[in-house]
């Protein structure tokens, strides 16, 4: 008799932002779920994104009162619940003589922003005057510059551990995260989904049952789609993202920048980030294999262009790109219309037409993902005719949320990391980090720093492995030490965290050789030719 498939309430297929806020709010709600990523964790559009928590000001423009509405509370639930990992940001937006929009226009803008974010923990705008902002932004072009306006939203430096701790929250509520895992065949029996067939990272093959599936893989939502049914109608018209990373310039500026681009009108931002700066996006229709997409060398140069005539000392080229990266927003498809008119709320899609229980999730932001999971777990209650408890999202603390001072004083008293380097940390792993220091004190040969400057504990890469699901040298270095995000990729430390992970891994030296020669394509990937 063959053995009965494990049966799951929901089965969430895609470990981005979204999968994993669902999986999280499903998970402590007292639902039986499983998720499946056909790569790592946060690997597509989540890591691709500007990494900010914003009420997205511009928005207003098209009317999507409700959006920016919603994105603020959002932005307040995030500060409260992963103040480790979002922090407050100031934003300044330059008002030039030529720009679209003048002085009365950002000005009422800011006055609505400001209303819609009533009792926010950040402070409210001001407009400043020409002399103002260049004695305070002495790097900005002068000519023609009228004024500014200043605002705050917040940023989350690493998007890769905000997901990375969602989903670390729903496996402790008893969650199965499975990566690697690639989603073969979605079967539908008498009208409703049934049972879901994978190949995990073994090319073993598996199958589970379920009552709910929600397909969140974002711009691979159609390609999910058609391993359930043929000639389902196309949801998602992705535009692809791309930004660069620069160190600082001359003239850089202190504040993050939002600012009109003279080439379309498109606003970017000029962002410090990462001790770097983060310049971008566009914002371009899409149609091809979303992990094959790169920055073009057009998207490079509009985006350095406009750097340089805002600020005109920065003389920024090519070869000043550290890297670069690029993303598909799985946005509504729509055929006709300019690509920033396409809404950016999220649809929650309930696939009755090809067997109940089957959702698509389109669009969404990185702001808003907690409400969508919210939303999204509300109507798997109804599906499943359970009575679900409250959601507990909006004010339960993330894991690395909580003992952040005990944590802080555990690595100072290590006493084998820099100043700089306990700081890194808690930014990195919040209280979490406490875990790393009970690593080390069971482990003496992982009590030692790998990097010159004293920043990056041995431990961390073991820790990765046996704590954060990482399988691959790219996991750990890009999605769970963030090393990968420094202005050099962290190369110098590639192989010194290989031969950490070969021992955990237990590789041999022709694996270890592979991998390496993995990371290394990997990172090599996101370089600008010159």
């Amino acid at each position: 008799m063959a053995e009965a498939r494990r049966h799951f309430d929901i089965a969430v297929i895609g470990a981005g932002i979204n999968g994993a806020g669902i999986a999280r709010d499903a998970a402590l709600r007292g639902l039986s779920v499983i998720v499946l990523e056909q790569s790592d964790l946060c690997s597509g559009t989540s890591w691709a994104s500007s990494r900010l928590i914003h009420g997205g000001l511009r928005y207003l423009e098209y009317g999507e009162i409700w959006l920016v509405y919603e994105s603020l509370h959002e932005r307040r639930n995030l500060r409260r619940v992963a103040a480790h990992l979002v922090k407050p940001l100031r934003i300044c937006i330059p008002i030039y003589e030529s720009a679209k929009r003048g002085p009365l226009l950002i000005r009422l803008g800011m006055i609505a922003y400001d209303l819609l974010s009533y009792g926010k923990s950040l402070p409210g705008h001001e407009m400043l005057n020409r002399r103002r902002i260049l004695a305070e932004e002495s790097g900005l072009g002068p000519d023609s510059l009228r004024g500014a306006a200043r605002y705050h939203d917040s940023q989350v430096t690493f998007a890769e551990r905000l997901v990375l701790e969602n989903l670390l929250a729903a496996r402790a509520a008893g969650a199965e995260i499975h990566t690697y895992s690639r989603v073969d065949k979605i079967t539908v029996a008498d009208a409703a989904v049934y049972a879901i067939a994978y190949t995990d990272q073994e090319s073993a093959a598996a199958a589970v049952t379920a009552s709910v599936v929600v397909n969140a893989a974002g711009p691979w939502v159609d390609s999910v789609l058609g391993v359930a049914t043929k000639g389902a109608p196309r949801l998602i018209g992705g535009t692809k993202g791309s930004h660069i990373i620069v160190g600082r310039f001359d003239g850089a500026p202190g504040d993050a920048i939002y600012v009109e681009a003279a080439a379309d009108g498109r606003p970017i931002f000029i962002i410090p980030w990462n001790d770097l700066y983060l310049i971008g996006t566009t914002d371009i229709r899409y149609d091809g294999d979303p992990g094959e997409i790169r920055a073009s060398r057009q998207e490079v140069d509009y985006l350095l262009s406009e750097t340089n005539r805002v600020f005109p000392q920065a003389g920024l080229g090519v070869d000043d790109i550290h890297f670069a990266y690029a993303g598909v927003r799985p946005l509504p498809y729509r055929k006709k219309g300019p690509e920033s008119a396409i809404t950016r709320r999220h649809i929650i899609k309930r696939h009755r037409d090809i067997g109940s229980g089957l959702f698509s999730i389109i669009g969404g932001k990185l702001t808003t993902y907690r409400s969508l999971a919210e939303q999204t777990v509300n109507r798997v209650g109804k599906v499943l005719r359970r009575d679900l408890p409250e959601c507990r999202t909006h004010d339960t603390p993330l894991p690395g949320g909580w003992g952040l001072d005990k944590s802080r004083e555990a690595l100072t008293a290590l006493a084998i990391l820099s100043e700089s380097g306990v700081n890194r940390l808690i930014n990195i792993y919040g209280g979490r980090a406490i875990d790393i220091v009970e690593l080390v004190r069971r482990h003496s040969g992982l009590a030692h720093c790998i990097d010159a400057d004293r920043r990056i504990l041995a431990a961390e890469v073991v820790f990765a492995i046996r704590e954060e699901m990482a399988r691959t040298l790219v996991d750990i270095v890009y999605r769970r030490m963030m090393v990968g995000l420094d202005a050099d990729q962290g190369r110098a430390l590639y192989d010194a965290i290989a031969t950490l992970a070969a021992a955990e891994f237990n590789w041999d030296h022709g694996q270890l050789v592979s991998r390496l020669d993995e990371l290394r394509a990997f990172s090599d990937s996101l370089r600008v030719p010159g």
